[in-house]
């Protein structure tokens, strides 16, 4: 009998010649079944329910691997706005209430019926987005669940970990494209185990997995009301966001559209958190492991197509190494596997968009021109991008400076590790970075140099529940994950909940006025009957350790209460803030580099030292204001008190250990702000310059601080006190004079990084409108004002929120018993 041989192409001889893999599909036929049982046409989810309103547009989601149509979705519009947001205030009455265990229950099952439905979350969300599903199973859902796990914890540990905090009501979500699913988890999870509800906006090209997991958490058992989806076009963000019944907005996207959003709630009362962009420096010493660290840089630009907030885009390789490491980078990409989304052995898949593709071509056609080298391998034809390598570009270059938002890196030489430093930190942004070196002390050393939320050692673009990520600058404030991303959903629970609406302020004339005194003819005891001549008494402005003639020369009189004539104080102006916030600029890195026990002894000293002068510092609160000698004894008395608390905040507040899946240490640390602006109330003029100034200072950031618009004396008579109390000049900066003038120009001022109002209501606006310009942090009390005397309100939590960033510096280990 004959023996027919069957011939395979390629043979096996020829597979184990070459090694390369061969395709293997994911099916998708799960998948498409719930497509068809939903007639490949989905409504919105609301109240557990799909909704299909009459006469609505719809949209047609398509897979960027093969631009097959998947399913069409609703096109809503503001009256579904309404609808949802109705649904979830009517279902926080009831969910707010719940005890935190039974909320724990809620989000486990959700965590419990996703990993039921595991794989078909991750064929989904790879069909939608593009991405493999390799990335989609072992990486997003992965990441989906743990956050669920782990916000059921905390919302079993509120009444715990969280006492002195409540909900804040309805929260309004906008996630971006590119983790369509995880990112909208990132939101959802904390903002459920705080006691909120959610109406969450998808973004236009991922909408599907949304769905899905909407109807996930319905058959989870999850309230009606408690999360629903609205789908619609990019300007139903800003609907959703503008709502006069939405009381948060949590963002992830662009930094431009950050900047609208934050514009768009001004004043509202409403609060913002907003994960924007990122140009994530890579760092690659000459002691690093050069092997192990090319695939962290595969892991950190080519991971979803370098279409991550937080990707590595910026290569800064060691000049004594960096021939060497392009070398083996351009090697590693040669055996790069590029193909349709489904295909478990891809390295790369499809860009989101066609539009997206033509943007990220367009970046690097303009570096070509520039002169610059590029390298890339070959891709699939479609909606596909190569990985890309440039070098021989400069600092300033276009790719160097903006986010990209795709497989593009752009590779820079170094000398020195504070030349690094230099180049990684000039940047708008500041949401992620990585170190790789052997040698432990440089990498930490570099670490916290780097001005970013996420710093990697050894790794990249690593993620978990238990570690907030987020970012510095124009790369947005806020949290997700960890105990500091709870803080987003929750507000104080002495704090009554601030609904502005219909508030007119003219932005472009806000403060901008002038204001100054005439001379006044019974000043000094003339005027008066009395005879005697009276020593001047003109204060000056404070900065920089000394005191300052106003630039304006004007002058603002201070009166007692009962209208008579005590002291002038100088008029502030744009150039004053200038000289302050240069003066602190310059005061604020020794500040932090100083011990806290050093920084804990002086605000000891300030506190000794007014407590010296408490007796002229009462006489002057009392003929200012009119309270009794008793009361401003008090007042002196807790301000003392305060500056002691806050001295005792100044080494105890300096981070954790972070339990994350890791095997390794995530350190979380809490970083100063950096140069804060402070204008500070009426009421308690001592007592809340105090505690305001006191809480910042004590976790190392410096302040230019303007103090009571009525009462400045009692701020301005601290000179002496900061004088011999060894306060190094130019921490703590004090202009005088109209609070909303000089509030413009701290709030305007580029190289501010938080401002802090108390004050009216239009002052509130301006400085969350204005604070777009380079997305600084506020905070603002909307003309409402506190109990300054009660401690719930005027020391505490809040304030540490606030005066510090959180930086996650994740450590890798597996020398010995990684395996």
């Amino acid at each position: 009998m004959e023996t027919v041989k069957k011939k395979t192409s390629p043979s096996v001889g020829e597979i184990f010649a070459s090694m390369e893999y061969g395709p293997a599909p994911e099916s998708d036929k799960i998948a498409q079944n719930w497509f068809d049982d939903h007639n490949r046409k989905f409504g919105l989810f609301i109240n557990n329910e799909w909704v299909h309103p009459e006469d609505r547009k719809t949209y047609e989601t398509k897979s960027p691997a093969t631009g097959a149509v998947l399913a069409g979705t609703t096109q809503g519009n503001s009256e579904d706005v309404d609808k949802a947001v109705e649904a979830a205030r009517e279902a926080h009455n009831t969910w707010s209430k719940l005890s935190g265990h039974e909320r724990a229950k809620h989000l486990y099952s959700i965590a419990r019926h996703v990993q039921k439905h595991s794989r078909l979350v991750a064929v989904v969300e790879a069909l939608d987005n593009g991405k493999s599903i390799r990335e989609t199973r072992d990486a997003d859902t992965a990441v989906v669940i743990r956050h669920l796990y782990h916000h059921a914890g905390w919302a079993d540990l509120m009444g715990d970990e969280m006492a002195g905090w409540s909900s804040v009501g309805v929260i309004g979500a906008i996630v971006p494209w590119n983790f369509p699913l995880m990112l909208l988890v990132w939101k959802v999870a904390p903002a459920l185990a705080m006691g909120n509800t959610v109406v969450l906006k998808p973004a236009t090209y991922t909408r599907l997995s949304a769905l899905l997991f909407a109807e996930i958490c319905a058959e989870a058992g999850l309230p009606a009301g408690v999360f629903n989806v609205v789908t619609g076009g990019g300007a139903m963000g800003q609907v959703l966001a503008e709502h006069p019944d939405v009381d948060k907005v949590a963002f992830t996207g662009s930094t431009e559209i950050g900047k609208l959003l934050r514009q768009a709630t001004a004043g509202t009362g409403k609060k913002i958190s907003l994960e924007l962009g990122g140009k994530s420096p890579v760092i690659v010493f000459d002691s690093a492991d050069l092997d192990s660290a090319v695939e962290s840089v595969v892991d950190a630009i080519w991971f979803n197509q370098g279409q991550v907030c937080s990707a590595g885009s910026k290569l800064l390789v060691q000049t004594t190494v960096f021939d060497k490491f392009i070398t083996k980078l351009k090697t590693r990409l040669g055996h790069f596997r590029i193909g349709h989304s489904l295909d478990k052995v891809v390295d790369m898949a499809a860009i989101v968009d066609e539009s997206q593709r033509k943007s990220i071509a367009d970046f690097v056609e303009e570096a070509r021109d520039e002169g610059a080298d590029v390298f890339q391998t070959e891709c699939p034809s479609g909606c596909f991008y190569p990985p890309t390598l440039i070098t021989g570009v400069n600092t300033a270059s276009r790719v160097v400076m903006e986010e990209i938002f795709g497989p593009v890196l752009v590779a820079l030489p170094f000398r020195t590790a504070k030349e690094a430093i230099a180049i990684a930190n000039n940047s708008l942004y500041g949401l992620g970075a990585s170190v790789h070196t052997e040698q432990l002390p440089l990498a930490l050393e570099t670490a916290k140099h780097i001005q970013a939320g996420s710093v990697w050692i050894n790794c990249h673009n690593l993620f978990d529940a238990a570690a907030g990520f987020g970012g510095y600058k124009q790369s947005g404030f806020g949290r997700d994950g960890g105990k500091e991303g709870l803080f987003e959903y929750v507000k104080p629970s002495w704090q009554q909940k601030v609904r502005i609406s219909g508030l007119n302020v003219d932005l472009a004339k806000f403060g901008a006025s002038y204001t100054a005194d005439s001379p006044a003819i019974n000043g000094n005891g003339n005027g008066n009957g009395s005879e005697e001549a009276l020593v001047d008494r003109t204060y000056k402005l404070y900065y920089g350790g000394a005191q300052k003639r106003p630039d304006a020369g004007y002058s603002r009189i201070i009166r007692t209460v009962e209208g008579k004539v005590m002291a002038q104080v100088g008029e502030s102006n744009r150039k004053d803030v200038r000289n302050a916030v240069e003066a602190a600029a310059k005061a604020q890195p020794a500040w932090a580099k100083k011990s806290p026990f050093n920084r804990q002894q002086i605000l000891y000293y300030i506190a000794e030292n007014l407590e010296i002068r408490k007796r002229g510092f009462a006489r002057r609160l009392s003929e200012l204001t009119g309270v009794t000698s008793e009361d401003a004894e008090s007042e002196v008395a807790m301000a003392v008190a305060r500056l002691f608390y806050w001295a005792a905040y100044a080494d105890k507040y300096g981070g954790t250990v972070q339990e994350t899946q890791l095997y390794g240490t995530v350190i979380k640390i809490h970083e100063p702000m950096g140069i804060i602006g402070i204008a500070c109330p009426d009421k308690s003029p001592l007592l809340s310059f105090v505690s305001l100034m006191g809480a910042a200072i004590a976790r190392s950031n410096s302040v230019v601080m303007i103090p009571s618009e009525k009462y400045p004396l009692l701020a301005l008579d601290l000179y002496q006190v900061f004088e011999t109390s060894d306060l190094p000049g130019g921490v703590v900066n004090i202009l005088s004079g109209a609070r909303d003038h000089v509030s413009k120009y701290l709030v305007e001022h580029q190289n501010v990084d938080a401002m802090w109002y108390f004050g009216s209501q239009e002052g509130s606006k301006f400085v969350e409108h204005t604070s777009a310009v380079n997305v600084k942090r506020t905070w603002v009390d909307y003309g409402v004002g506190r109990d300054w005397t009660d401690d719930k309100q005027g020391r505490g939590e809040e304030f540490l929120y606030h005066a510090t960033q959180v930086k996650n510096v994740w450590l890798t280990m597996g020398d010995i018993f990684a395996n």
